[in-house]
């Protein structure tokens, strides 16, 4: 009567077939187990199958052919390209039973690349250093970040960037080396981009500054220039740090740039952007509100000069005119009679005139 019931015939089937699949569950895992004792990795993948009324496990598929030894239980038809960020791992079966180098079973059986390597290729044996002014702060990278501006970085493998110390810049990303900031400019922190120039009335005289450095009394400097300046003739400044100096004032007098203008003394002239005293010449000048007029002994010595001078005109005037008197005189005369030389007559001269004796 039960064998005649096709419900009770369909249940033993049923039966059966559970029985079968749980044998074949525990004979997979079985070999699993003798596979994961050849390698480091995880094992080998199996597929699984939900069925409306039960579970079939069913293994991966074996092939036998490859000739490395501990190889024979893997399926080396399923080998993949390990993906970019990582390698090949050639201390595991699961990636050297593979025919060609770079393939492993399954992506999760590859090596990742260490912090400061990387691969951006697929199939790879090995991960490349990151070259210097790169890095790369996590494993498995694809590619090597370049340090950011303000950092550098002088190393190949780098797993990060330094920063670039106070007084020094980066300014380009990728940096192998930091900048001392040029004369006239600072950086007070570290990392810096650039180097900002020292601002009106400070300086830097020196490369690599962290700081400026006021200017002193005496001297200035606008926002463009690179260092201070002292004061031009008639200007003072007596305050640090200023980016001009100011004008000498009126009845005063700057000897000096960095002291305060003097008092111009009462005798003197001080006009605006005077270095010294002006004084009127002594003895012949002296002072008359703003301007230089002539002292009583000037006017005496030039009245008298005046004197002597018109007296001696008037003496070479008559003088003249005396000479020329004479020299009319001597024309208007008569000829002069004709010299004869001299001679002796009777021991008297030829020209003595004769003296009778009386006879």
């Amino acid at each position: 009567m039960l064998q005649a019931d096709p419900g009770w015939r369909f249940w033993l089937i049923r039966r059966r077939m559970d029985r079968q699949g749980l044998l074949s569950a525990f004979t997979a895992a079985c070999f699993i187990g003798l596979v994961q004792s050849q390698t480091t990795l995880s094992p080998a993948v199996m597929s699984t199958t939900m069925q409306q009324n039960g579970t079939v496990v069913t293994p991966t598929p074996v092939i036998f052919s490859s000739t490395t030894p501990g190889c024979f239980g893997f399926n080396v038809s399923t080998c993949e390209a390990c993906a970019p960020g990582s390698q090949y791992d050639n201390n595991t079966l699961l990636c050297t039973c593979c025919p060609d180098p770079g393939l492993c079973m399954f992506p999760g059986a590859c090596l990742p690349c260490k912090m400061g390597f990387y691969q951006p290729l697929a199939g790879q044996q090995e991960c490349l250093p990151c070259s210097r002014g790169s890095y790369t702060n996590f494993t498995g990278s694809p590619l090597c970040h370049p340090c950011p501006a303000g950092s550098f970085n002088n190393n190949t493998s780098a797993e990060s960037c330094t920063s670039c110390s106070p007084g020094f810049f980066a300014s380009k990303l990728g940096s192998t080396s930091c900048t001392p900031c040029v004369q006239g400019s600072f950086c007070n922190s570290s990392g810096c981009t650039q180097c900002p120039m020292c601002p009106g009335g400070a300086e830097a005289l020196q490369t690599a500054a962290k700081d400026c450095t006021p200017c002193q009394p005496g001297m200035h400097k606008a926002p463009h220039q690179m260092t201070c300046q002292i004061c031009n003739s008639g200007f003072y400044q007596i305050h640090w740090g200023q980016e001009s100096c100011d004008l000498c004032p009126d009845n005063h007098y700057c000897p000096s740039p960095d002291v305060n203008p003097i008092q111009c003394p009462s005798d003197a002239f001080c006009p605006r952007g005077s270095t010294a005293p002006g004084y009127c010449m002594e003895t012949f000048f002296r002072k008359a509100e703003d301007t230089c007029e002539l002292a009583p002994v000037t006017i005496a010595l030039l009245v008298i000069g005046g004197g002597v001078a018109l007296l001696l005109t008037i003496l070479l005037v008559l003088r003249r005119r005396r000479d020329s008197d004479g020299e009319l005189a001597v024309a208007r005369a008569p000829l002069l009679r004709k010299e004869r030389p001299q001679g002796r007559y009777y021991g008297l001269p030829c020209d003595t005139e004769p003296v009778y004796a009386g006879w």
